[in-house]
């Protein structure tokens, strides 16, 4: 589905990514996460075409992103952090627009607009960022695309948009679609994907499904002053120390996609010797 291979970009003199490497599939909701200014809209622009590799090579669906041939286009949607929407009726985006994308279920897209509950407004001008955003996401899942790249997509959105969000990526899923998702607020994206891809200083930083991730480490709260020393993480906290550790015996547990954030960022080689043993 998706290859990267040796990326080096940057900005002027700011280097951004200096041998990046990735590979993406079908059938899988990737997070892509990182802090700001770490890459991670420069990767997804840099898979749509719209940026371009100064060393390496990068395929998507067997194209070159950057030749931005129809084939391609078609097939993929970008949702991008920063966007502008027309000052037109909902209508007149699908007669505009939709045709462009041969997959596109119209009522697939009147699904997912009463879902997000977008009622009221005349044309998208008059609508809310948050409204906006979720006429794109739906927009985009609509298009049945057969990637789909989601730049800071909860970003505007409240409590229960979000929720809306999470129920309505998990169900567009199937096995022909890649859906990557790039954002630094981890929790909002803990129970949807299925691989967490971290990035930082240029490079991928850690890369796991979330099943290994469970059956390697053990997340938990601990009040036993000698399992808190003897963890790969912790911090404290008003219940005792939360913690990340080894799970040798494959104990079953949760996933705390915010924790295995900061550890890995704090201390990624001690993360990644839990996944070599």
């Amino acid at each position: 589905m998706v290859s990267v291979s040796n990326l080096h970009f940057s900005y002027g003199q700011k280097n951004v990514f200096n041998g990046l490497n990735l590979s993406l599939e079908a059938g899988y909701i990737y997070g892509l996460l990182g802090r700001n200014g770490t890459g991670k809209s420069t990767l997804l622009r840099s898979m749509a075409g719209l940026l371009f590799p100064q060393k390496g090579t990068i395929e998507v669906l067997g194209f070159n992103p950057a030749l931005r041939k129809p084939d391609f286009l078609q097939q993929l949607f970008l949702v991008p952090e920063e966007f502008y929407l027309p000052d037109i009726s909902l209508e007149k985006l699908l007669k505009y627009q939709a045709a462009f994308y041969p997959k596109f279920n119209y009522r697939q897209f009147e699904k997912y607009i009463h879902e997000f509950e977008i009622l009221g407004a005349n044309t998208l001008q008059e609508m809310s960022y948050g409204q906006k955003k979720k006429v794109l996401i739906s927009f985009c899942l609509a298009t049945n695309a057969a990637l789909m790249l989601l730049d800071e997509p909860t970003n505007g959105l409240d409590i229960v948009s979000k929720s809306q969000f999470r129920k309505i990526i998990a169900g567009a899923l199937d096995e022909n679609k890649c859906i990557i998702i790039s954002t630094h607020q981890v929790k909002d994206l803990e129970s949807l994907i299925d691989r967490v891809s971290v990035i930082d200083e240029g490079k991928i930083l850690f890369d796991q499904t979330v099943d290994f991730i469970t059956k390697r480490l053990l997340f938990k709260i601990s009040f036993d002053a000698y399992e808190v020393a003897q963890s790969l993480y912790s911090e404290s906290s008003l219940r005792g120390h939360a913690i990340v550790r080894n799970n040798p015996e494959g104990e079953e547990g949760k996933l705390d996609l915010e924790l295995l954030y900061k550890a890995i960022i704090t201390n990624h080689h001690l993360i990644e010797s839990a996944f070599k043993a």
